[in-house]
């Protein structure tokens, strides 16, 4: 095993040139859009997953949240689909670079962020010092709520990065160490090839689980601003 442990998160390249937009791009396919008047079985499928979900997390938005219901359904619908692809094999997980979810979770919170102080200035600003704080304190928690706002971005992106970063590690030791052991101890190879099977069950859940969680958060920062 003379691989790059983290071989698998470095940016594919064709020719010399990146083609992580190619690559992002690609689950747009999966999504194709209804062009019949009966669809089959798989669209159909799709499109009750898609209002179920939006009506889940639509639920507690008024009129003016809910407007950003295409922008949470395409977001959750373009991470869950991009970590499952990477659980493919000889594949690449866009969403482990940092640079990328970034990209995603800073213009999503700053948008929500925008919308809260154009209005609702007063309640945002309200936000930065609670009702009854003593007169000492409030520059300390002036501060403190500051730097919390800003660390709500870095913790969206930072959150899903490592999450699925950790599966697709734990995937790669314990695949490693099962081809290792096939040639010493077939009974402790059987028992870490399950485990690897398992571990992979729980990385099919954990794309679908991250991909809900990153467009919750954005939904309930949207909620506090709307």
């Amino acid at each position: 095993m003379n691989e790059n442990l983290f071989s698998s998160f470095i940016t594919p390249t064709m020719m010399g040139l990146p083609i992580v937009i190619a690559i992002t791009m690609f689950p747009s396919i999966m999504f194709p859009s209804p062009n019949r008047l009966i669809n089959n079985r798989l669209i159909s499928i799709q499109q009750w997953l898609v209002q179920l979900t939006s009506k889940q997390m639509l639920s507690i938005h008024n009129q003016k949240g809910q407007t950003w219901a295409l922008m949470l359904m395409s977001l959750i619908l373009f991470i869950g689909s991009t970590n499952l692809l990477g659980l493919l094999p000889h594949s690449f997980t866009p969403t482990t670079q940092l640079s990328l979810n970034l990209g995603m979770a800073i213009p999503l919170w700053a948008g929500t962020v925008i919308t809260g102080f154009r209005h609702k200035t007063k309640a945002s600003l309200a936000h930065f010092l609670p009702q009854g704080t003593p007169l000492p304190l409030i520059p300390m928690l002036v501060v403190i709520e500051t730097i919390s706002l800003f660390i709500q971005p870095m913790a969206l992106a930072v959150r899903l990065t490592a999450n699925i970063t950790a599966g697709h590690l734990l995937i790669h030791l314990i695949g490693g160490a099962t081809l290792a052991l096939m040639s010493i101890s077939t009974i402790t190879a059987m028992v870490t090839f399950t485990i690897l099977i398992l571990l992979t069950i729980l990385e099919f859940a954990v794309a679908l689980i991250q991909a809900y969680v990153f467009t919750l958060l954005v939904s309930l920062y949207l909620h506090d601003n709307t």
